[in-house]
């Protein structure tokens, strides 16, 4: 059965995140494009001008700059108080040794962005939302953003009716779920009887550190600093620089409190914090969830899940993931159709995309997991990466491996054939060979 879209439709988009109002952004814009007349409704309770948790939107806040380009070629030109570009290199700590990662090329650059208005008590420094940004550009295209939480998602003659606190309720031709994995609202999608399954998902940490802007210039400079240890369970470990603050962000399986102390205490991670420095009593931290898996059935008739409540890249770049399930989603409603065969033709591959790239992602981390777990193998990257950061008019193949893994900034299948070619290979197996005839600690 065709269902379109027409003069007078109406879509509901339950979250202002990126995923909500990049898909009610395009909407709208497909929608100019071919003089429709559509109304869409943002539904998104929290203030993003506002700091600390009330605007909060858990996330440690590095967007790649392939992403920032390709918005930019979208019209969506992010302003400096919005993303920063001071992040000029990576250095990559382990126990056997430190190295300094500049960016291979100079449109490799990394950017770091708040999701609200920054960590509680923060002072007026010239950073701007991330996410209020792109919600004020849904705005300015016509989107009305209502500040108010759904309640519930009910069904009304075949369209979706979202009801929310006050009375409020509303049908609509098309419903957009663009909610994050943190959410109890996921299960109000489960009850509808469409199939809709929650992606599954696993703790992390992340944590605002006010240092000041002397001491973070001193300890980590314009670098990300980012740890590969021995850590059972951590995938992923980074200090980020932003301002008189840093984020310390910790991805892998169930972050807990001993994984977080055993992090702390590593002496690579001692030898960045200013000495003298304590942790006060009051901070900005959470423990978010984020997706390691796609949703089950994330469209139906008159419904389509963008974001993290469809499918995000596995650890990396779910502000890309986001851009890269609302985009599809709103050309399908608008040019296509909004039945649940229009979506599985049009929608779906862009999500099974992200499926099969994530496949690759788990076995980058899984070489990634043993590297970690073996002394040599350790030593063996160390040499490579010094060699290639020292000789700089030659392919650094190590070094790029490195970096497009940790900026997310390339798909995991790419990472992975390169990583698998024959002369990386040999030239990692020389390094690790060396590590372990001649045992030493490098840096670069």
């Amino acid at each position: 059965m065709s269902m379109q879209l027409d003069n007078g439709s109406r879509a509901g988009v339950i979250g202002g995140g990126p995923s909500g109002s990049l898909l009610a952004y395009f909407l709208l814009l497909f929608a100019r494009r071919i003089g429709l007349d559509l109304a869409v409704d943002i539904f998104e309770p929290r203030d993003f001008t506002k700091a600390g948790p009330v605007g909060c939107n858990m996330c440690g806040g590095v967007v790649s700059e392939s992403l920032v380009q390709a918005l930019a070629a979208e019209g969506i030109n992010l302003p400096p108080e919005v993303v920063k570009r001071g992040i000029d290199s990576y250095v990559l700590h382990m126990d056997v040794g430190t190295v300094r990662i500049d960016t291979p090329r100079h449109e490799m650059r990394i950017a770091a962005v708040y999701r609200g208005a920054g960590p509680k008590g923060m002072s007026d420094t010239g950073w701007r939302s991330f996410d209020g940004y792109l919600l004020e550009l849904a705005k300015g295209l016509g989107a009305q953003v209502i500040n108010s939480r759904v309640d519930s998602v009910t069904w009304d003659n075949g369209r979706p009716r979202i009801n929310v606190r006050g009375g409020f309720s509303q049908d609509y031709d098309l419903l957009g779920v663009a909610v994050g994995v943190n959410t109890a609202a996921l299960k109000l999608f489960e009850e509808m009887g469409i199939g809709y399954k929650s992606p599954k998902t696993t703790n992390t940490y992340i944590s605002e550190l006010r240092w000041g802007q002397d001491l973070v210039e001193k300890h980590l400079g314009s670098s990300m600093h980012v740890f590969l240890l021995n850590i059972p369970r951590l995938e992923f470990a980074a200090l980020i620089p932003k301002g008189e603050y840093v984020t310390l962000c910790l991805l892998g399986h169930d972050i807990d409190g001993p994984l977080i102390r055993s992090f702390l205490e590593a002496p690579p991670v001692r030898e960045c914090f200013p000495l003298d420095w304590t942790q006060p009593e009051e901070f900005c931290h959470c423990s978010p969830r984020i997706s390691i898996s796609g949703a089950a059935h994330p469209f139906a008739d008159r419904v389509v899940f963008v974001g993290d409540s469809g499918i995000t890249r596995l650890y990396k770049d779910g502000i890309g993931a986001a851009y890269r399930t609302a985009k599809p989603a709103a050309r399908t409603a608008i040019f296509r159709g909004v039945a649940a065969d229009d979506f599985r033709r049009y929608f779906w591959p862009a999500c099974r995309a992200i499926a099969s790239d994530n496949s690759f992602g788990k076995v980058v981390f899984a070489v990634t997991r043993q590297i970690q777990q073996r002394r040599y193998a350790r030593r063996g990257v160390l040499r490579m990466v010094s060699r290639e950061q020292r000789a700089r008019n030659r392919n650094p193949r190590m070094s790029m491996v490195l970096w497009d893994t940790f900026t997310g900034s390339a798909p995991y299948q790419d990472i992975f054939m390169r990583a698998i070619r024959p002369f990386f290979l040999g030239r990692l197996m020389l390094d690790v060979a060396s590590a372990v005839v001649a045992p030493g600690k490098g840096t670069g």
